[in-house]
């Protein structure tokens, strides 16, 4: 059964915590990551992004090691520090929308191996042996892998009472969010904690497909060199009913060589095509997708239901025969906007010289995810974005 251990995480003092956390650097527009570290010098975000005028020049090596660098340099100055021992924590997030809970904890690579914590989403090749590197020259992770299980009331009285308690952490974010902490360092609630996990027959990663692949990459690679943290990794656990799914929508580059009237035309071989013009548009139900080209939205219901997944159908039945896009982990020619951006961010990308053509996607329930995961089955990468997304530099597992 699935095993959760404690760990001796490495974290903002208290006073700093607010100062620290920060949103992952990807998430921030040239001119708000340059505003957070011209301004905050105690922001997390100058670990992630060490001399970020000329640090995109570097090779991967060397900026990695920039990282590492100043990760040491935030611990020698006090703005980190390491807990004395093992521990466990529980975290909330508190949107305008929105609240989640989970357990933060390590789970073994040997259950993520043996089946028993379960994925859905392939990965991008090039992704998972990047940061493999990363990991291995850094030394730390700060983001968990979202794992969920299913609905459990006995874990869920717990929250609640053990949210009653004094928070290690309670602060606001500049988006408003609302973020608690609380340390679970008593060794009956931790062995209490890790009996219960132990009873469920199995754990869903929901996010970090990647990291989880690039973690499990590394133990591999350094098994033999004793370093007991490379056995675990960082996880979020969270109930499945919290977990929130948005789709991920793809672009893609080129039309493979067709005009548009000739992609069209193969298109409407295998779709019924709606023209809606410069309508916004998604879909709204499973089975459906959008597609945006030369300034018109059009509504696609495929004629043939050759898969049970719209990720997988719309590859299937256009992205591959039609497009020409190959291996969906290294194909050059696709980029993906995830779903909880506005539906006009896909426009301007269309709309710009670097993409011709853009496909909007319906979100996948989270029961589909848990059967396809059961049945060993897989999908494309890139098919879902979810949330809650924890803030880089609140928890570190170092390696």
């Amino acid at each position: 059964m699935p095993k959760i251990t404690p760990f001796a995480a490495v974290r903002p003092t208290r006073d700093k915590a607010a100062l620290v956390t920060s949103r992952s650097y990807d998430d921030y527009s040239a001119a708000e990551l340059a505003a957070q570290l011209d301004f905050n010098p105690f922001s997390f975000l100058h670990v992630l992004h060490p001399g970020y005028v000329n640090v995109q020049k570097n090779d991967p090596t060397k900026r990695f090691g920039q990282v590492r660098s100043k990760y040491t340099d935030f611990k020698s100055e006090g703005i980190l520090k390491k807990e004395t021992q093992p521990i466990l924590y529980l975290y909330e997030m508190q949107s305008k929308s929105r609240s989640y809970t989970g357990i933060i904890a390590g789970v073994s690579i040997q259950d993520y191996l043996d089946g028993k914590i379960k994925k859905h989403e392939d990965t991008l090749e090039y992704r998972v042996e990047q940061f493999e590197e990363y990991l291995h020259i850094t030394g730390f992770n700060t983001e968990p892998v979202l794992i969920a299980y299913p609905e459990n009331k006995t874990l869920s009285d717990w929250i609640s009472q053990t949210k009653s308690r004094r928070p290690l952490y309670l602060f606001s974010s500049p988006n408003r969010d609302r973020h608690t902490l609380w340390r679970i360092k008593e060794p009956a609630q931790i062995e209490w904690l890790q009996s219960e996990f132990a009873k469920i027959p199995s754990l869903y990663i929901a996010d970090g497909h990647h990291r989880s692949a690039s973690a499990a990459l590394l133990y591999e690679r350094d098994k033999d060199t004793g370093n007991a943290n490379l056995s675990n990794f960082m996880a979020l656990l969270v109930s499945e009913e919290q977990v929130k799914i948005n789709e991920y929508n793809r672009v893609i580059r080129d039309l493979n060589g067709l005009n548009e009237s000739e992609f069209l035309k193969k298109v409407s071989a295998s779709f019924d095509i709606r023209n809606l013009g410069q309508e916004l548009w998604k879909p709204t139900h499973k089975g459906e997708f959008g597609m945006y080209l030369n300034g018109n939205f059009y509504a696609l219901k495929p004629l043939n239901q050759t898969s049970t997944v719209d990720a997988q159908l719309l590859y299937d039945e256009l992205l591959a025969p039609i497009l020409g896009i190959g291996d969906l982990r290294n194909d050059g020619r696709i980029e993906y906007i995830p779903g909880n951006q506005p539906l006009t961010k896909l426009v301007e990308w269309v709309d710009s010289d670097e993409f011709e053509v853009g496909f909007t996607l319906f979100p996948i329930a989270f029961q589909e995810i848990r059967e396809l995961a059961d049945r060993d089955e897989i999908l494309p990468p890139k098919s879902t974005y979810i949330e809650p997304k924890i803030r880089s530099g609140l928890v570190i597992y170092e390696l």
